[in-house]
């Protein structure tokens, strides 16, 4: 083991009864290393790598570092080291394919040109360290192993296994397989190197097609993303483009294999018969009788080159006003329309039709009802109870329509003419925005009950009635 010692030790010279005859002295003692520790590598294994089909050359290819260390003094031969390279497994295609730098043991560069994978995948390499400046005979030494892995490069691009690929799909259909495109892949599987990357460049210029990777197989998914009508399109001719994720080596172009033709026929559907527009508005009065005529709605077949028959059928209608005729699409009423009824909302009214064979369609027609004056103002309350001399001595209402302005409010009220004591008994003025009745006089009459006054709409001499009660 080297340690750098440096001894200082006193001494002094004295006679035999002891007495000093000397002033003391310094004695300087240097230890000497000698070479007793073999050089020890940091590692056991080194791993390193180096690109498939590398040229022989300088640093540039440079493979991996190997270090040891030597305890003995470093400024001696005892630890001063020497690298060399003992064996190389497997010795193809040459038993030299490494060199490695004797003095620094930490370049290691290709001497000949690195095999292709699969060839070859890894060499190991067995160096050696030996002090004493690598003197065989009295330098002492130690081994480590290298592991060379020959990593893959984009050295191989994916080809096509035939020029032609075939599939159909049918019409209308959306993320649908069409056709798996097959290639093979020299470089190893499942890298940047090997992994396909598809694209069309010809023959989808609306973009119906899209060709993703399957991640295991490495194949071509052609699928369909866009509809396709039939009447429109019956075929497909595509080609397609096949690349790896990353560029290829240097030098290499990708080949004729690296595109193929992709036939694709469209298969024919039955599609529902179509209304248009859809929904179909109509604006309209309400009131119109049973058997008027109000429009026509009718579907057209998209199979141009079916023969086929169009009939219509109601599907849905709420308050059952309407039929359709089965051959023209011809629409007419079976009952009154009634903008008041409850099934009208906002004035709309939706009835939903039906066109076959055998697919089916449908279509929404959508009515816009026009108010008419058709409804008779209601008197509130409609009945009240009173005592024969009532205190305090008048009734307050109101009245309201269903129908809308101009046809409802303002309201003109009168007292109706007989009885005649009820113009003698009672008069009417508007308060607040109701009406007030009040009794004229104080009064005992003996009736039935049931005096009838009469509401007029001056717009429309519409008529409501108030009946009022006396208690005796």
């Amino acid at each position: 083991m080297y340690l750098f010692i440096l001894c200082t030790v006193a001494s002094s010279c004295v006679d035999l009864n002891g007495n000093q005859v000397e002033n003391p002295i310094d004695i300087v003692i240097n230890v000497i290393d000698q070479n007793d520790n073999r050089p020890e590598f940091t590692h056991n294994i080194f791993n390193g790598s180096v690109p498939e089909g590398s040229k022989p050359g300088t640093g540039l290819f440079l493979v991996m570092t190997v270090t040891s260390v030597d305890k003995d003094d470093p400024k001696t031969a005892n630890g001063m080291l020497r690298y060399k390279i003992l064996s190389q497994n497997p010795q193809s295609p040459s038993s030299n394919m490494f060199t490695i730098n004797n003095r620094t043991g930490d370049i290691i560069t290709v001497a000949c040109t690195a095999p292709h994978r699969p060839t070859i995948e890894t060499y190991t390499l067995i160096i050696q360290a030996t002090d004493m400046e690598g003197n065989p005979t009295y330098g002492l030494s130690n081994t480590a192993t290298t592991m060379i892995r020959i990593t893959d490069v984009n050295d191989n691009p994916p080809e096509f296994t035939t020029d032609t690929f075939f599939g159909e799909v049918h019409e209308n259909r959306v993320n649908v397989i069409v056709a798996n495109l097959t290639v093979t892949d020299k470089d190893q599987p499942h890298t940047a190197a090997w992994s396909a990357v598809y694209r069309i460049i010809a023959g989808d210029p609306t973009g119906r097609f899209s060709v993703p990777t399957d991640p295991t197989t490495n194949e071509g998914l052609l699928t369909v993303v866009k509809p396709i009508d039939f009447e429109q399109t019956r075929s497909f001719m595509l080609t397609v483009e096949a690349e790896n994720e990353i560029p290829m080596a240097r030098g290499i172009h990708l080949p004729r294999q690296s595109t193929a033709t992709v036939s694709v026929r469209i298969l024919d559907l039955n599609e529902a018969p179509e209304f248009s527009p859809n929904p179909k508005s109509i604006k309209l009065e309400e009131g119109l009788p049973s058997g008027s005529l109000l429009t026509t709605f009718t579907a057209q077949d998209p199979d141009r080159y079916m023969r086929q028959t169009i009939r219509y059928s109601k599907m849905f209608d709420p308050a059952n006003w309407l039929e359709i005729d089965a051959v023209n699409g011809r629409i007419s009423t079976i009952a009154v329309l009634d903008r008041e009824s409850p099934y009208v909302k906002n004035n709309l009214y939706n009835v939903t039709f039906m066109a076959n064979p055998p697919a089916s369609g449908t279509g929404t027609l959508q009515m816009y009802l026009l108010d008419i004056n058709d409804n008779a103002p209601h008197v509130f309350p409609p009945e009240v109870e009173m005592c024969e001399r009532p205190d305090p001595s008048g009734i307050n209402i109101t009245a309201s329509d269903p129908d809308l302005n101009p046809n409802a409010g303002p309201f003109a009220f009168e007292l109706p003419n007989r009885p005649s004591d009820v113009r003698r008994n009672w008069t009417l003025a508007r308060l607040s925005g109701y009406l007030k009745i009040d009794c004229m006089n104080t009064f005992t009459i003996q009736i039935s009950p049931g005096f009838i006054y009469s509401i007029i709409h001056p717009l429309a001499n519409k008529m409501s009635v108030l009946r009022e009660y006396f208690n005796q």
